[in-house]
């Protein structure tokens, strides 16, 4: 029971899941009014951990129709019972029947409601309870005014279960909506929280366990359950480690780049060390001929095989020993590459290994028609595309930015590729529809040769897992999330060591080795 209730924790479910979620509890006796009471009340007490008494008294508390409001009234009790100055803004006059009740009962208590905003003002906190989950209308009238006034006031902002104006499922805001200090959601993740368009008005989040039963949730979602967050405990699951003690080299994957060009000879650099912090038995880097010197000098444990280059400084072909495919686990090209090389991704693409395509690659692969190439592979497949490659390589999916996940779920589909979509909430997809989301990430990463290190940590780690020594099924989709994972950390670790503007992607590569230490 304890590690189904940890696995809780990782799950995402929609609106539509929480609410069957919530109706079997209901239809298996758990009473409505029981049920609120509980999640109130571990709210109202975390509220009080992160503002005390001692610290503030004057709380506004926003009092919506439904059970989100009869949330923030029990809220307003429990704070009102402790001591709390508690004002209540409650713009609707029509409640449902369990928040109108709470609402007499705080009227019995002394509590003084307002239809004014502007009655609030001198409070010290505010504890948004307009509307929960599973808000489709666009805020309006007097409640759109009042959250707007809010949003331009200092004052700190508590919001129970979503910021009240946000939809659910994909972050977009309806109208306008609360800019939130800290969100607390109820029971179980939703989608919100992993969507970027979402992230200004989140604030600080976290979960509010209250008990649900994971029986009840396995009866509504599908198996395996289909979004995940990426915890540091599902993480360690697909390391490599601990490692056997009697292995060797290419028991532990052989890795072979394809990167770099006089012009981007960083890249290919970069890639390496973060292929060399993965840990993978052994790495080949395949670079145009005048780079070799310079790898050899970063890099003098991988093997450097040296490329024909154009006059421009590009990779021309590649020689024998790159293009002897069935000697890799796994193929990682792109990086550096510039837009020359089509014919060298044209061939690489013919690979029967596993194969990550992530900057150039991508860029060439767009071109020479997404679908149609990656229909012609036999073996995986992982794109690492960014908002602006997204769209040139899936101009079929319209506005990926609105709902992220919904928009790779759809490009794994008809890629059938593993498809990570970079982003201050990186998103990953298979084509099977599972997807994981890295809950946590730093702007620090927002920087030159970030996406380089990843490219190189996910070869190494997937060529590990594909070791040809190694029969087991591994699921490539975790690996890929994995190493995600492992390159968040380790700029969340180095910005706080370092702060957000000394995170260079070689300092990077650096602390990813400190990552799997710490956790």
């Amino acid at each position: 029971m304890i590690n189904q209730r940890k696995q809780l924790d990782s799950i995402i479910v929609t609106s539509e899941q929480m609410r069957e979620i919530e109706a079997r509890i209901f239809n298996k006796g758990m009473p409505v009014a029981a049920l609120m009471e509980k999640a109130a009340i571990l709210v109202a007490r975390r509220i009080q951990e992160l503002y005390p008494l001692s610290k503030l008294s004057r709380v506004g508390v926003l009092v919506g129709p439904g059970h989100n409001g009869g949330d923030a009234l029990v809220v307003a009790r429990e704070l009102h019972l402790q001591g709390y100055e508690i004002s209540l803004y409650r713009p609707l006059s029509k409640l449902k029947e369990l928040t109108a009740q709470h609402a007499k009962y705080a009227q019995h208590l002394g509590i003084p409601y307002y239809q004014d905003i502007e009655c609030l003002d001198k409070c010290e906190l505010i504890i948004d309870g307009l509307f929960g989950f599973g808000l489709t209308r666009s805020l309006s009238g007097n409640i759109a005014q009042a959250v707007d006034i809010l949003n331009q006031s200092p004052i700190p902002i508590v919001s129970i279960d979503i910021p009240s104006g946000l939809q659910t499922d994909t972050g977009e805001v309806l109208g306008t909506a609360i800019k939130a200090t800290h969100s607390l959601c109820l029971g179980l993740w939703k989608p919100v929280y992993f969507q970027d368009q979402a992230l200004d008005y989140i604030g600080e989040a976290e979960r509010i366990d209250f008990g649900i039963s994971p029986q009840d949730v396995w009866e509504i979602l599908p198996q395996p359950v289909p979004r995940q967050q990426l915890t540091p405990t599902l993480a360690q699951q697909f390391l490599p480690l601990p490692r056997p003690l009697l292995t060797h080299k290419y028991k532990q994957g052989h890795l072979l780049l394809i990167c770099g060009s006089r012009r981007y000879a960083g890249g290919s650099i970069l890639t390496g060390l973060g292929a060399r912090s993965s840990g993978v038995g052994m790495l080949s880097i395949a670079v145009p001929e005048s780079l070799k010197p310079l790898l050899v000098s970063q890099l003098p444990d991988a093997l450097i095989i040296e490329c024909p280059e154009t006059e421009t400084g590009a990779i021309a072909q590649l020689p024998p020993l790159a293009t002897a495919f069935d000697n890799y686990d796994v193929i990682a090209c792109g990086p550096g590459l510039t837009s020359e090389v089509t014919s060298v991704v044209e061939q690489v693409l013919t690979a029967s290994c596993p194969l990550v395509l992530d900057a150039d690659g991508l860029n060439i692969l767009a071109n020479l028609g997404t679908i149609d190439r990656l229909s012609e592979r036999d073996s995986p497949t992982v794109l690492t595309p960014h908002l602006g490659e997204f769209r040139r390589l899936f101009p079929d999916i319209e506005h990926p930015e609105k709902d992220r996940i919904g928009a790779v779920q759809g490009a794994a589909k008809a890629s059938g590729a593993i498809v990570l979509f970079k982003g201050a909430r990186t998103a990953i997809a298979d084509p099977n529809g599972h997807v994981w989301l890295i809950p946590e990430s730093t702007p620090a990463l927002a920087r030159g040769g970030s996406g380089d290190i990843l490219t190189g940590l996910m070869g190494g780690l997937l060529a590990q897992a594909s070791s040809r020594f190694f029969e087991e099924e591994i699921d490539r989709g975790a690996i890929v999330a994995t190493a995600a994972w492992w390159h968040a950390q380790a700029g969340i670790l180095a910005a706080k060591e370092r702060t957000e503007l000394g995170v260079d992607a070689v300092t990077l590569s650096n602390y990813l080795y400190r990552v799997n230490r710490d956790h």
